[in-house]
């Protein structure tokens, strides 16, 4: 798989990410202070890495930051981007089923070596949820994007009725 990575500090675990994806067989581009004469602005190098996944020339996206806010915010703003930031397996194994992400934002403050693993483990052994629920909602965001990239605000969301009771917790 290709993956882009940046970074704005070129921090141990921003080191290690790039290592343990290629030890896991990924093809790993970087960006920002992981590339010698790279804007390693947070803003700037997330958004090269996101527009990589939005333009196909990336499967997927790894995006860090001190605290991971900030990338994750930079990477939501391209156009085609579903970036969460994953401060645990879990979160990273329900943003991969349950919101289809494609770019994985991380801290550079709170993730350390192991947690990083963990992280990546859940990410990567996870996929899209085929529930019509789960779909919809990726679809609802989708246009979304659409809408906004077309200059329309987009309408209230219409009411459909109660819905039933999940069996997880949503988003």
């Amino acid at each position: 798989m290709r993956i882009a990575v940046s970074s704005d500090m070129d921090e141990p675990v921003a080191r290690l990410l790039v290592e343990e994806l290629r030890g896991r067989g990924h093809d790993v581009r970087t960006h920002g202070a992981l590339r010698p004469g790279a804007d390693p602005r947070w803003a700037a190098c997330t958004e090269t890495a996101a527009r990589e996944v939005a333009a196909g020339t990336a499967d997927q996206a790894v995006v860090c930051c001190w605290t991971g806010t900030g990338a994750s915010i930079a990477a939501n703003k391209v156009p085609g981007v579903r970036a969460a930031l994953c401060t645990d397996a879990y979160t990273a194994d329900g943003a991969r089923r349950w919101n289809d992400a494609n770019v994985l934002a991380l801290s550079l403050r709170l993730t350390s070596g192991p947690l990083l693993k963990e992280i990546l483990d859940a990410w990567f052994a996870g996929g899209p949820s085929d529930d019509a629920e789960d779909r919809g909602n990726v679809e609802h965001v989708a246009r979304l994007d659409r809408d906004r990239a077309a200059g329309r605000a987009g309408g209230a969301a219409q009411p459909d009725g109660p819905r039933p009771p999940r069996d997880r917790p949503a988003g």
